[in-house]
């Protein structure tokens, strides 16, 4: 596919933001801010209650979800990722729950970065440790004492003189009320309902030496909500990754995002900016936050197996050939039969929709070319019912099975919201509360809230 003014190029600049730990703040990232310089733009974000936000006087779960809803509103466009360090990977989980269901006026949403985090369920914390801490602040903020203790405890070696000065700056100046909401309320609620299942690339980085969130805790902790993270473990670490780590996690970072993030096509910023809007249902939001994640470069597949999920991505290279980062929609049809998902009808002369891909696809590979240059040719042969393949399905049964299959590989690529902008289709743009529509249909005329490769000139009296 050729470029055009709804495509963007694959590496468009990527953000980010990154909630902090309990007794830190934005600066705690600085470090791998850094080392990204160039590659990711890291943008850290204080908290209720700590950093520049100490004097915030909501300083709940539930606020601090939307104190980064907020934030996170002013997002000026391309990918982006969301990342949490202890406390921060709670809220993160929240966070990217919203926007996957739409309930957040968010979109772009690719992936998240987790440093020791904090799980959706009661985090793990022996109590005695935990009354302890809230035992620092009976009486007003930390004090230099209890902060250097607090550190440590958290780290496997000392920190060096600069990053110490730092984190002992950010503890002290940590609200009270802050401290005490986390370690008695935030940290004990359960939110696995809430946030249930998160099928999007996620990168999990733990100290080996961490008791509670470390790198042999994870797995158990987040497998369940995250299928598809990477864990990562980091010898010689404790608890403060970004400060302990911060070359080991930038490397990470940028490993994951080169092999799992940059994978697939970008939404243009008209339309991130239109789908995010109030003219889109938070139903319709949410569906198409999903459809734009990247694709599992590890896919499994549940009804195909390798073989024929391989021959599928080849039929689906010559149905719908695509430029660039290709969203792998062989795989996405694979999902929809394991679904049970479909156009509601079915030929009379095929079996079901799953025993139809695998019988179709066996009788082709019987006769598929290795050479990619006749795989047209014979593609088409089956197509027009003049295949010589044979197996489970005749020439004419393989004819009428791949006009399901063309349709299907054709509707997941047009189904992905980066296909909807190129071909500038913008119908589901017509809800919101109250609902709204189209005020002038037709050729050559666009209305002022539609994204302008859309074409035309601007009708006059167009909504808002």
């Amino acid at each position: 596919m050729s470029e055009d003014t709804a495509s963007v190029p694959d590496e468009a600049p990527l953000t980010l933001y990154m909630l902090h730990a309990l007794g830190a703040s934005a600066r705690s990232f600085d470090r791998v801010a850094e080392r990204l310089a160039g590659r990711v733009r890291v943008v850290a974000i204080d908290l209720p209650g700590f950093g520049s936000e100490a004097s915030a006087t909501q300083t709940d779960l539930s606020s601090t979800v939307a104190h980064v809803e907020r934030t996170l509103a002013a997002h000026t466009g391309g990918p982006w990722l969301l990342g949490g360090h202890s406390m921060g990977g709670k809220v993160t989980a929240l966070v990217a729950s919203r926007v996957l269901r739409g309930e957040a006026r968010l979109f772009g949403l690719a992936g998240v970065v987790l440093m020791a985090p904090s799980p959706p369920r009661p985090e793990p914390m022996d109590e005695e440790r935990r009354e302890r801490m809230l035992s620092w602040v009976s009486d007003g903020g930390l004090s230099d004492e209890d902060a250097a203790t607090f550190l440590a405890q958290n780290t496997a070696e000392p920190l060096d003189d600069a990053a110490h000065a730092a984190a002992i700056d950010d503890l002290r100046r940590t609200s009270p009320a802050a401290w005490r909401a986390w370690l008695e309320t935030g940290s004990r609620v359960d939110a696995t309902a809430e946030v249930g299942t998160l099928d999007l690339p996620a990168l999990v980085l733990a100290g080996e030496d961490d008791a509670d969130l470390g790198a042999a805790a994870q797995p158990g902790l987040l497998a369940s909500v995250y299928p598809r993270a990477r864990f990562v473990p980091l010898a010689d670490t404790g608890h403060l990754i970004p400060l302990e780590r911060d070359a080991e996690a930038a490397a990470a970072i940028e490993r994951f995002v080169d092999e799992e993030i940059r994978v697939g096509p970008v939404v243009a910023d008209e339309w991130v900016r239109l789908i995010a809007g109030d003219r889109v249902d938070a139903r319709v939001r949410g569906i198409l936050a999903r459809r734009a994640l990247p694709d599992d470069r590890g896919y499994a597949p549940e009804v195909l197996d390798i073989a024929q999920l391989t021959l599928l991505r080849e039929i689906a290279d010559l149905v719908v050939p695509q430029d660039g980062p290709a969203i792998d929609i062989a795989a996405r049809v694979d999902a929809q039969l394991a679904r049970g998902e479909g156009d509601g009808w079915r030929n009379a002369d095929l079996p079901t929709d799953p025993e139809a891909y695998r019988a179709g696809l066996d009788t082709l590979a019987r006769h598929w070319p290795t050479d990619p240059a006749d795989r047209t040719r014979v593609l088409r042969e089956a197509i027009e019912g003049e295949s010589s393949a044979e197996g489970a399905f005749d020439a004419a049964q393989l004819k009428v099975w791949l006009e399901d299959v063309r349709n299907d590989l054709v509707r997941q690529w047009l189904a992905h919201p980066a296909s909807m902008a190129r071909v500038g289709y913008d119908g589901f743009a017509t809800g919101g509360s109250p609902m709204r529509g189209y005020v002038e249909l037709r050729l050559g005329r666009r209305e002022d809230w539609e994204p302008s490769n859309v074409g035309g000139t601007i009708a006059t009296g167009d909504a808002a």
